[in-house]
């Protein structure tokens, strides 16, 4: 008997010690697993970004798997929210996405001052409109120059000190852009303020988006780029107040009231929380800002190229929408200027409410679906845009073209800062915007050019007429379809935590 049962204590034997390494491997994982969300709690914005290069690589390999899930349907559990909800904000969140409002909208209401007096511009200086818009691509040019210089200061030294020094040498340039004499000194001030211009951008997408409660970005995302269209709007508004009874001069030197206001609102900023536990985290791990930025372009090379060649198709997509349409209406259709501006306004208003709404949406939809929709349905409304003779439908068309367009833009902030690296969420959104404005720079001027030599058949007092219509509906048609293409291919994190903060340090109102 007792052989027997040292016999089966024999046999017993493998699976007993099977049995207890498989217990210790379970206490391991289990400890493992508790150390990893302890991790996740500390610094979940690196853990994220962590997670996001891993599911990058995977989405190498199943790139296929990836491009589907942008048809599926979204899940039972996501359902869009009360947006009345989601407008609730702490004070200290709402001043600060104000103050970020402020300076996009008055970035645009100086360029589109450029925009609506081409016409005057070319009069006062005795040139062509394709000269004028010359300073248009001289100003989308070097955007990309000030995105790299303030984003890397604000990725440094934190996003308040870069943003006050760049809205007080904007409002200076302004200024002095009804100063200009000539064409030669308009486009050397237009030059610098396109550095300054390119730098506003990613320094307030970044203080915005790292304050925001999580589950509001994508509508704020939407309020904060329809600024630039409200921008535009008021330019519009103050080129019908103003330049017929004051001139063209006039009209840059009022635009400097909003540019003062923002820069009193800017001194009273609190740096982002977000940008000092990054900060913190760099240098309690000794690493230079050198050697962080050569491991992000290793570890997200492609995804920058990407960021920009996305950021060129939509740059095209807004500036060939937008920059030449007064001219278009005013010289193809012989409207007077005051037609002219309610088409500027009429589409404005698409564009805010585009924005919003799949800003909106896109919480629910995801922001590639969003912008998808937006590319589709923009295609749709380009001849309503362009082929109308009367004003009525093309000023119809002037308001669906913009829904759709800066509705695509309208999920752009979220996209791009979700995407980005975490120690460079001014520069990565910043830099990528206005590479993509480099590219897309010309857009104008091509527009312009190609619509001169390819006049309308017929004479109009006995001049000939720039077609310019035909070719910005061949151009946006082409870049709808590029944009489409795109955005299939690409990832986001939608929902991803920015630091430790998340909403437990800034939390919204429920």
């Amino acid at each position: 008997m007792s052989r027997d049962a040292t016999a089966q204590s024999e046999r017993d034997a493998p699976a007993l010690a099977a049995s207890a390494g498989a217990a210790a491997l379970v206490g391991e994982a289990s400890a493992a697993s508790e150390k990893e969300s302890a991790v996740v709690e500390a610094h979940p914005d690196t853990y994220s970004d962590q997670h996001h290069r891993s599911s990058s690589s995977s989405g190498l390999r199943g790139a296929f798997g990836h491009v589907q899930e942008l048809f599926r349907r979204p899940g039972p559990n996501s359902k869009p929210a009360n947006p009345l909800r989601l407008l609730r904000l702490t004070p200290r969140q709402a001043f600060t996405f104000a103050v970020a409002c402020l300076g996009w909208m008055v970035d645009a209401l100086d360029f589109f001052c450029v925009v609506m007096t081409t016409t005057e511009l070319a009069d006062a200086f005795g040139k062509k409109p394709s000269d004028i818009t010359s300073a248009i691509t001289v100003t989308l040019m070097l955007r990309p120059v000030g995105a790299l210089l303030f984003g890397l200061a604000a990725d440094r030294y934190g996003r308040r000190i870069p943003l006050i020094v760049n809205l007080s040498l904007f409002t200076v340039i302004e200024l002095a852009s009804g100063f200009a004499q000539n064409l030669q000194t308009f486009i050397g001030l237009r030059a610098v303020y396109g550095i300054l211009m390119g730098g506003e951008w990613g320094l307030g997408n970044s203080l915005a988006m790292e304050v925001l409660p999580v589950e509001s970005r994508g509508l704020f995302s939407g309020i904060l780029q329809v600024s630039y269209s409200l921008g535009s709007l008021v330019a519009a508004m103050l080129y019908y107040a103003v330049v017929p009874h004051l001139g063209w001069r006039a009209l840059f030197w009022m635009s400097i009231i909003p540019a003062v206001v923002t820069i009193a609102m800017s001194l009273f900023l609190k740096e982002s929380e977000v940008w000092r536990q990054t900060r913190q985290a760099q240098r309690d791990g000794a690493r230079g800002y050198g050697r962080v930025m050569t491991d992000m372009l290793r570890q997200h090379w492609l995804r920058c190229i990407y960021a920009v060649v996305l950021m060129a198709a939509m740059n095209f997509l807004s500036h060939g929408s937008q920059d030449l349409y007064p001219t278009f209406l005013k010289e193809q259709h012989g409207f007077s200027p005051a037609q002219a501006t309610i088409g500027t306004v009429v589409g404005n208003i698409g564009a805010i409410c585009g924005g919003i709404f799949f800003g909106y949406i896109s919480e629910y939809l995801g922001r590639r679906r969003a912008i998808a929709i937006c590319a589709i349905c923009g295609a749709c409304f380009v001849p309503l845009w362009i082929l109308p003779s009367t004003f009525g439908p093309l000023l119809a068309g002037a308001f669906f073209i913009q829904v759709f367009v800066q509705g695509a833009w309208g999920v752009i902030p979220a996209y791009l800062s979700e995407i980005s690296p975490i120690a460079f969420r001014a520069t990565f959104p910043g830099l990528s915007y206005q590479l993509g404005n480099l590219i897309s720079a010309s857009a104008s001027q091509i527009e312009a050019a190609l619509g001169e030599k390819n006049p309308l058949p017929e004479l109009r007092n006995g001049k000939t007429v720039p077609n310019y219509g035909r070719v910005q509906g061949i151009l946006i048609g082409a870049i709808f379809a590029c944009v489409l293409v795109l955005i299939v291919l690409g990832r986001e994190e939608k929902g991803r935590q920015f630091g430790a903060r998340a909403a437990a340090s800034e939390p919204s109102k429920t």
